[in-house]
């Protein structure tokens, strides 16, 4: 394990004195070369940004959310409606026998002399008395009725205790699954994935006022996973890597634990998804290391697959092949076609 762990380091050394001694052979000293910053044609413009960071962060799985509740009573309605489980009050005033106090049960109804039951549910007050003399005109003589609802915060009076005494108090922890779904409390699961903070905020604060008038919920993103990149090949160490701002493919080779000395550096091939199809563009990152007024460095956006193919590869098939397999075991491309849906960007 020692011997492999040096034979690494020792290979990573190389690539960054390659780096340092190799441009500066055709460096002058003293000398500056200044470089442009380049990605896909359909994202030039607007990445990357002047800030050097993401403009917008996209929820990733492993992401951990924090929901922030809070009740709003203060708020005015003109269009307050009857909920369950508000207490709703039918007063008679010529017959006060027939009074009634009831709470709104989760059908939506209450049960009133003579009616039966009747549903309230969604209505105002105004709309409610209106009914309620409609129905009972055919059996009353000149009935006078009010309707007033004495007690329509139970719900939230509950709520409220239960969200006091967790241990969070009023904010919940909701980690972002592998399926791209988060669940979130009283209302369930919602795909989250590829979606931004405000996106995620403005449909939990219109689900969770629907489910009770009063709630709304801010949404936080407590921990980030960071924006993957996938990067395979000829690269000392292959696997998945996470960025918490754009980088450029030389940055991600360095993450990876550098290129080997198999790697064929002038055909370095990074691979996008757009309007499900994915687009390729192939690098050459030697004219790049030989300060080729020419070159550009390369920004990569997350999700991007890079791939170093081996020098010795006899055709850029096989390595086309090989690069298949690789994507398939890493399940990068499902519901996308390589063989149908890849288009090539040819650049040097």
């Amino acid at each position: 394990m020692q011997s492999k762990r040096r034979k690494g380091a020792f290979l990573f050394l190389s690539f960054v004195l390659f780096l340092a001694f190799g441009c500066a052979r055709s460096l002058p000293e003293d000398s500056e070369v200044p470089f442009k910053g380049t990605t896909f044609s359909f994202d030039q413009g607007t990445y990357p940004s002047a800030t050097g960071l993401f403009e917008e962060y996209y929820i990733q799985p492993g992401d951990e959310l924090d929901v922030l509740f809070q009740i709003k009573t203060w708020e005015i309605k003109e269009d307050f409606k009857i909920e369950v489980g508000y207490t709703v009050s039918v007063k008679f005033v010529n017959l006060p026998e027939l009074n009634e106090e009831q709470m709104v049960l989760p059908n939506g109804c209450i049960a009133l002399p003579y009616l039966g039951e009747v549903k309230v549910i969604g209505k105002t007050v105004k709309e409610l008395t209106a009914e309620l003399k409609n129905k009972y005109v055919k059996i009353l003589r000149d009935p006078e009725i009010y309707v007033t609802v004495p007690e329509y915060l139970s719900r939230i009076k509950e709520l409220k205790r239960d969200l006091h005494t967790a241990p969070r108090g009023l904010s919940r922890l909701v980690t972002v699954r592998p399926d791209g779904c988060a669940t979130f409390p009283m209302i369930g699961d919602y795909f989250v994935v590829k979606k931004t903070i405000s996106q995620v905020d403005a449909l939990l604060d219109k689900e969770y006022e629907r489910y009770l008038p009063g709630l709304h919920a801010d949404l936080f993103l407590h921990k980030t996973k960071g924006a993957v990149l996938n990067i395979a090949g000829e690269v000392e160490k292959p696997g998945i890597y996470r960025t918490k701002k754009p980088i450029t493919v030389l940055e991600a080779l360095t993450k990876a634990g550098g290129a080997t000395s198999d790697a064929k550096l002038e055909n370095v091939i990074v691979f996008r998804k757009h309007e499900r199809k994915i687009i390729a563009r192939r690098l050459n990152l030697k004219d790049v290391l030989a300060l080729k007024p020419s070159s550009t460095f390369f920004y990569l956006k997350a999700d991007d697959f890079v791939y170093v193919p081996k020098r010795k590869l006899a055709s850029l098939a096989e390595s086309m092949s090989l690069l298949a397999d690789v994507l398939m075991f890493r399940g990068w491309y499902a519901g996308y076609s390589i063989s149908e849906n890849v288009e090539w960007i040819h650049h040097d």
